[in-house]
């Protein structure tokens, strides 16, 4: 009997309290749609550490490129340089030798100077053709257009010495012509 009691009590606090709260209810729309708004955040997520990956690719690329360009003008600068001190040796050195002011004795001297210029010249190619052309040279491009920078600044040096020994044997020459003139000019006295 008790348990009749009990469920007529149950029945009519039910029936009686209707406005009860009772369990809650859970929308199972906002949860489908937040678990699809993850998806998608993690989707692009992935696609943009693709492009990260990508973008970085390009830009050791693009560096490559750059340091290969940079060797190129390097090169390109050393050959011009060392065509510029030949063509100083061959046509302003036989002025020079060619000049009746040049004493025998100072020919021997002129001609070593310009020589040991072009010797260290030679050296210097020789030097960047290994680098180039050699993958024994544990390099990378940076290290290499370092390297060739370095030289073509060595070439420019070269350049202006022998620039700078030709002008001072040239005003050499232009003093003893003069000096001549004055010593060898006809006096009306």
């Amino acid at each position: 009997m008790k348990k009749i009691i009990f469920t007529i009590m149950l029945i009519g606090l039910v029936s009686f309290k209707g406005t009860a709260q009772g369990m809650p209810v859970y929308d199972n729309t906002n949860f489908i749609s937040f678990v699809k708004s993850l998806l998608e955040s993690g989707k692009q997520t992935s696609q943009l550490l693709k492009t990260v990956k990508f973008l970085k690719k390009q830009k050791e690329n693009i560096d490559k490129v750059n340091n290969v360009i940079k060797q190129l003008k390097a090169v390109q600068e050393l050959a011009r340089n060392n065509q510029r001190l030949y063509d100083v040796v061959q046509g302003d050195l036989r002025e020079i030798f060619n000049s009746p002011y040049i004493k025998p004795h100072e020919v021997n001297r002129i001609s070593d100077s310009f020589n040991a210029i072009l010797e260290n010249s030679m050296a210097g190619l020789e030097y960047i053709d290994k680098i180039l052309s050699s993958d024994n040279l544990k390099m990378t491009d940076a290290e290499r257009a370092e390297v060739l920078k370095t030289k073509e600044l060595e070439s420019k040096e070269m350049v202006a010495e022998i620039e700078a020994k030709t002008r001072r044997y040239r005003e050499i020459i232009a003093f003893r012509e003069m000096q001549d003139k004055i010593n060898n000019r006809e006096t009306n006295y």
